[in-house]
């Protein structure tokens, strides 16, 4: 009869500081905020993301989604995380490790995205950079993977810019927005060097986004 060990992972951190943001798993008191920032960016995010559910915005699936979070990180699946601007802690985005495999793998797949009114000031690359030493080094996540659509420029150039390497497409990888869409595939080891956090830049309201080509392209990093 073959035995199995059970390995028991360390309890996520309270907080995952990075250069000029913070990570924190959800809490149902982030409701308000979380669905605000989803809602006003939806058409920002619809064309790189799955169909949203009808009452996804709803307390009442936010409070499912907490319940799914909770068990995720117990059962060492997927670990969520909020992102907050550590000036002031405004709701920045999120982001995600999910599917991960342990045994011969160790690998997890990264996900993420940001709220309209906060893309492209590099809030996101300093996100995933403080991830970075806790999946690699906590989690002892020997590969992180990645998707992204060909057209989602900012989204390669963030995970270039923090050591992923392309390894290739693959077709209809994924169903964003009702379609079943081609992806390229990123990666990077452990063994990788992590990058120097990159100041963020400064964001007023009211000011414009210079460039509205690269948000219509999806500028979510």
């Amino acid at each position: 009869m073959a035995l199995f060990r059970t390995v028991s992972w360390p309890e996520p951190p309270s907080l995952i500081e990075g250069q000029g943001v913070f990570l924190r798993l959800p809490q149902m008191s982030d409701y308000k905020a979380w669905a605000g920032l989803r809602e006003e960016s939806r058409h920002f995010l619809a064309p790189w993301e799955p169909l949203w559910p009808v009452h996804d915005l709803t307390r009442g699936a936010f409070r499912r989604r907490m319940r799914r979070y909770a068990r995720d990180v117990r059962e060492d699946s997927a670990y969520p995380f909020l992102v907050f601007r550590g000036a002031d802690r405004v709701l920045l985005g999120g982001l995600s490790l999910s599917n991960v495999r342990r045994g011969v793998t160790q690998t997890a797949s990264l996900g993420y995205w940001m709220g309209a009114p906060h893309a492209g000031r590099g809030f996101m690359t300093a996100a995933v950079t403080a991830l970075l030493p806790y999946a690699h080094g906590t989690l002892g996540l020997r590969r992180i993977e990645a998707a992204c659509l060909p057209n989602n420029v900012p989204s390669i150039r963030l995970l270039e810019r923090v050591g992923f390497q392309r390894e290739g497409r693959a077709r209809e990888y994924l169903c964003i927005n009702g379609v079943w869409q081609d992806h390229l595939l990123f990666a990077r080891l452990g063994t990788d060097p992590v990058p120097m956090p990159a100041p963020v830049r400064a964001e007023a309201k009211g000011i414009a986004f210079q460039d509205e080509n690269a948000l219509r392209a999806g500028d979510q990093v």
